[in-house]
């Protein structure tokens, strides 16, 4: 295995007759995100639980910041931060008192109350645990996970149930912890969240990896999804290979499989009918069509199972 913060190779997870982690290779390089997606069921958070020494896999390897992560859990631990969806934490105690507890079980700990300031928790300083809001829950987990200056962070839905101010904040932490050096390995539900952030992705598919790249690879390779031509009103462009609406008077939207021949033949089009055109544009597909394409059989089994 190669000097990654995460390297897991082969990994399988089962449970009973069920196998929820089937065969699974991935890596994070250090100072990068990456974003493991896919649908509930999938996969994903069987697979963190072995990265973070939570459980250990029935089959293949996994190996994080050069440690096995059950065999050198208490070595390991000081160097992680797992931000958790929810539980974790002494309910009854406050926001302020859970931090710096938490804080206090590090040798070089972050300040816990630039943390507070940051994510906006200084009014629920004193707020017991039990009396947050979900997404007041979220940021004080994110907290948590921060205060020890970890090498590695996993990020369970970093951002679920807060507002957009707070989410924004979330991004900008994780991208300042990028620049730091710091590895992150993140999984959320929220496509632009992981276009935004992430440097490498990751798509599960009922237990296996469907497909990985960059959301820039993983775009591209999905091709053009329409081509909008500004030309002469009232012309009715026409073939085998595009579909051609007039949006309005002159803007036409052309649809079908673009790729770079059915492009050529759409502007050749325009040209042999005399028209002028004054604009071209595409839209590629955003991270959340190329997920949607992969996930949608499995999204659909999942909902018919339950």
């Amino acid at each position: 295995m190669t000097d990654g913060a995460v390297e897991v190779r082969d990994v399988v997870v089962r449970y009973g007759a069920t196998t929820a982690v089937d065969g699974v290779s991935l890596g994070v390089p250090r100072g990068r995100v990456l974003a493991l997606l896919g649908h509930n069921g999938a996969g994903k958070t069987s697979l963190l639980q072995v990265c973070e020494g939570f459980r250990a896999a029935d089959g293949g390897e996994c190996r994080v910041l050069g440690l096995d992560p059950i065999a050198d859990h208490d070595a390991l631990m000081p160097r992680l931060g797992i931000m958790l969806q929810s539980g974790g934490v002494y309910p009854w105690a406050t926001a302020g008192e859970i931090l710096r507890l938490f804080a206090s079980f590090s040798a070089n700990p972050l300040s816990p109350d630039m943390l507070i300031d940051r994510l906006g928790l200084r009014k629920f300083e004193r707020t017991r645990f039990r009396r947050l809001s979900g997404g007041e829950q979220q940021r004080l987990s994110l907290a948590i996970a921060l205060v020890g200056r970890p090498e590695l962070v996993f990020l369970d839905e970093p951002t679920a149930g807060m507002d957009t101010e707070s989410r924004h904040t979330t991004w900008q932490l994780i991208e300042e912890l990028r620049s730091d050096g710091v590895s992150v390995l993140l999984t959320t539900h929220l496509l632009d969240e992981a276009e935004r952030l992430a440097d490498d992705v990751v798509i599960m598919r009922e237990g296996r990896v469907a497909a990985t790249g960059t959301p820039a690879e993983l775009t591209a390779a999905a091709g053009i999804d329409l081509l909008e031509v500004r030309a002469d009103a009232g012309l009715q462009p026409q073939s085998t290979q595009f579909a051609a609406v007039e949006k309005t008077p002159g803007e036409y939207v052309i649809t079908g499989n673009l790729d770079a021949a059915a492009i050529a033949e759409a502007i050749a089009w325009f040209a042999k009918a005399g028209a002028q055109v004054t604009a071209v544009n595409t839209r590629r597909r955003t991270l959340e069509d190329v997920y949607l394409a992969l996930t949608a059989d499995a999204t659909r089994k999942a909902g018919a199972a339950r």
